[in-house]
């Protein structure tokens, strides 16, 4: 259609609504990282990320499919060899996010022939976005959501109470993993938009916001969702008018969203 190719011929709304994408399925998934304290996983995900821009490079594959894969492949490693408690759990995701960072920076630094702009990677370039990068964004996106629709009640279960959640029957480990497997495929697709540095910021300042203001778990997930959304649309309005980086002004957005609500809410309630 004329209106939709117009638009889609537009950078500006291309990264609007890639943007918009984001924020629809990192909200549910944000609720289930601040409930369950895995910011820090999140992280060691987004660094591994730069490991599969390089593999991408080095095996001609496309970038978001390296990505997924380096992401996934370290996603089942952690719940393996947090198993076998032979490290703590933060220690081991401190030292694969690093190791994984470096590694992916050292691959690239061997590849001469290869041109990479690390800022982007890094801080991501939300202007950039082209048609097939929506694809595997709304593609993504569908996926994961359809999955958190059909798990809900199970990874609702399991965060509040793992033990009670497994005398009810409910795979707990399964469902760990399958958590797991979401959050890279997210990580995926959102590395365009905010880069690794900043996609734990996108998944957990918009859910931290709605905390404060939900009376439950739903609720905390439909109001992540939004806030996330206006957070997308101010950061990139930001960036068009004060010519700022578009994915670390999309993250600031949403830190402001979520200072304005934490001293409200705390001059309410005082």
């Amino acid at each position: 259609m004329p209106l939709i190719d117009h638009i889609l011929g537009d950078f500006f709304w291309r990264a609007l609504i890639g943007g918009l994408g984001v924020a629809l399925v990192a909200g549910p998934l944000g609720c289930l990282v601040v409930w369950r304290r895995m910011a820090y996983f999140g992280d060691t995900l987004a660094h591994s990320a730069l490991l599969g821009v390089a593999l991408g490079f080095l095996l001609q594959l496309p970038m978001n499919l390296t990505i997924a894969m380096t992401c996934v492949g370290l996603a089942v490693a952690l719940v393996f060899l947090a198993r076998s408690r032979s490290l703590a759990t933060d220690t081991l995701l401190g030292i694969l996010a690093h190791s994984s960072l470096a590694v992916g920076l050292v691959a690239l630094s061997f590849m001469p022939e290869v041109r990479v702009d690390l800022n982007a990677y890094l801080f991501g370039d939300l202007l950039a976005m082209r048609r097939d990068d929506l694809g595997w964004i709304y593609g993504g996106a569908a996926v994961v959501l359809a999955l958190l629709y059909w798990l809900w009640r199970g990874l609702l279960m399991s965060t509040v109470h793992e033990e009670l959640a497994k005398v009810e029957g409910i795979p707990v480990e399964r469902l760990r993993l399958i958590l797991m497997l979401m959050f890279s495929l997210v990580i995926a697709v959102a590395m365009k938009i905010v880069g690794v540095l900043l996609i734990t910021a996108l998944l957990i300042i918009p859910a931290a916001t709605a905390r404060r203001m939900a009376r439950s778990p739903e609720q905390m997930v439909w109001l992540a969702m939004a806030i996330g959304m206006i957070a997308v649309s101010a950061g990139l309005s930001a960036s068009w008018h004060l010519n700022s980086p578009a994915g670390p002004s999309v993250v600031v957005s949403a830190f402001i969203m979520f200072a304005l609500t934490y001293t409200l809410l705390r001059k309410q309630r005082g």
